[in-house]
């Protein structure tokens, strides 16, 4: 290829250049169009979002609602009567709640939140969170919840702490009813008891045939302690049922499955250990029967003679 080949290629007569300017022209307006045209869609869509503040508001109460149901509230509440579940709840360990429960098991009560430290062994910042939401009878602040026997502290009985007057007791210028005589609605007024639990509670007192003993109210289903200790503020037993009292030694399993705490699986199998070892001669021979409510029996045993 020589020079003026060459030479030819760049050589433009006016109309051409006329022709590459306008398409370089058209090239370049078409650009500035559209990126001038991007960047006002996009403002657009930035702007079209508008907040909508009724429904906002209605979102947010539903997500209030929602936070406020995963929390836990707390009310005064006596600590003696602690649930395995509430004590799960409040923060305890597994340890802090079996120390508490072994306490009670002997009878015993804290009667302040020294003791409750004392008892459980729960730490300082705890028990700082706890205690004011802790509410003891008021005799436990007037001094008059122990006496001292021996040098060591003792709880007075119930007579003690609520003294009989004919049929009505009054503590804390609180009229004490008979539990073996309430009614239904009457025990609704206690907070915690509805119509289910109320019911539940009279059912539960007529097949026993009156309750013997006030901690007979814990072996009512669904029934926790914290509630059993309002009911008992308000309730007790002031006339014990006469109870038949049945013959372990002579008792066919159909008598003995009469009894609230015995099934009849576990009365055929009481029956059958009598005849296999001979007359029972004392309860604690019970407590080796398979399934044998062991934590029932000193209540079991106010309804059985050997």
């Amino acid at each position: 290829m020589n020079r003026n080949s060459l030479r030819s290629h760049f050589k433009f007569n006016k109309q051409e250049r006329s022709g590459i300017f306008f398409l370089l022209l058209f090239i370049v307006v078409f650009q500035v169009l559209y990126f001038v045209g991007k960047s006002y869609t996009a403002s657009e869509k930035g702007n079209s979002f508008v907040v909508d503040e009724e429904y906002q508001a209605k979102l947010d109460a539903l997500k209030g609602e929602s936070q406020n149901k995963d929390s836990i509230f707390l009310y005064p509440f006596n600590p003696n009567f602690i649930s395995d579940y509430k004590g799960y709840t409040l923060g305890m360990s597994t340890k802090e709640i079996d120390r508490l429960h072994d306490f009670r098991a002997k009878d015993q009560y804290v009667n302040s939140a020294k003791e409750f430290q004392k008892v459980t062994l729960v730490s300082d910042s705890m028990l700082e969170s706890l205690s004011p939401y802790f509410k003891f009878p008021a005799w436990t602040s007037e001094g008059k919840s122990q006496s001292k026997v021996g040098g060591k502290s003792a709880h007075l009985s119930n007579s003690q702490i609520f003294p009989i007057e004919g049929k009505r007791v009054s503590a804390n210028n609180v009229t004490i009813k008979d539990l073996n005589k309430a009614t239904a609605e009457d025990l609704k007024s206690i907070n915690g008891i509805g119509d289910v639990l109320s019911r539940r509670i009279v059912k539960f007192r007529d097949l026993l045939g009156g309750f013997v003993v006030e901690k007979q109210l814990l072996h009512v289903y669904g029934l926790e302690q914290e509630v059993v200790s309002r009911i008992l503020g308000r309730f007790k037993i002031l006339e014990s049922p006469s109870i038949s009292k049945i013959n372990i030694n002579q008792a066919s399993p159909y008598d003995l499955a009469k009894l609230v705490y015995i099934k009849y699986a576990l009365a055929i199998r009481i029956v059958a250990y009598r005849e296999k070892n001979g007359r029972i001669k004392s309860f604690d021979e019970l407590m080796e029967i398979e399934d044998f409510p062991k934590e029932k029996l000193d209540i079991i045993e106010l309804y059985l003679q050997l």
